[in-house]
Order: C-alpha cells, then structure tokens, then sequence
C-alpha cells in the first residue's frame, strides 16, 4: 500500500516557475515507478512525466525542456520542477505510483488527492 500526498501548487504568471512535491508513505516506494499527471477542466486525465525506481525520466513532448522531475528514495519523495509555466499548463496535477514504467493513468494502482496548478496570462 502507497500512500500519495501532493504539495506546491498554486498561482503564477507565464514564464515563471512553481515545484511540485509528492511525499508517499509505505515502505515498497523505491520499487515503484512514479508518474504525474494533469488534467485540465472538460479534458482527460494526461501523462506529464514518470521516472522509474533507478531515475531514467520520461516526458510528454508538450513539457520537454522545460519540466524536470526526480525522486529520492531515502526520503520517499517525488519532485516535479516546472519552468516557462504557459497558460495551457493550468490544470490539475496529480502524483501516481505504478510497478512498471507507463504513460497510461489505467497502469497505475496508487493516485494522490492532486495540487491546482493556474497559469495567469
């Protein structure tokens, strides 16, 4: 059982920067991969990123160059680094752990409550 807590939402301008955090609980946390996800109102539920439980990261092509996420093990965490924030980025993001490496939201057993991230043009 994994627990998710998301952290770090909130309101910022265009081109500026905001860091998601997701604290999980369980001792099976390294063994899982973990992924973001957003979703914005009237649409479904999109990948963003994942990284697996050694660090190889993978990335929406809408978010590459300008989203980071990472994860450290010892503290049972997850980060996400977003900068150049646009508009289409509002949404809200949620962390999600699965035991394999997927873009796809049906693959993963664990989900946090989810952070509003809006964008102001």
């Amino acid at each position: 059982q994994v627990q998710l807590v998301e952290s770090g939402g909130g309101l910022v301008q265009a081109g500026g920067s905001l860091r998601l955090s997701c604290a999980a609980s369980g001792r099976t946390f390294r063994t899982y991969a973990m992924g973001w996800f957003r979703q914005a109102p009237g649409k479904e539920r999109e990948f963003v990123a994942s990284i697996s439980w050694s660090g190889s990261a993978y990335y929406t092509d809408s978010v590459k160059g300008r989203f980071t996420i990472s994860r450290n093990n010892a503290k049972n965490t997850v980060l996400l680094q977003m900068n150049s924030l646009k508009p289409e980025d509002t949404a809200i993001y949620y962390c999600a752990a699965t035991p394999v490496v997927t873009t796809s939201p049906a693959m993963y057993d664990y989900w946090g409550q989810g952070t509003q991230v809006t964008v102001s043009s």
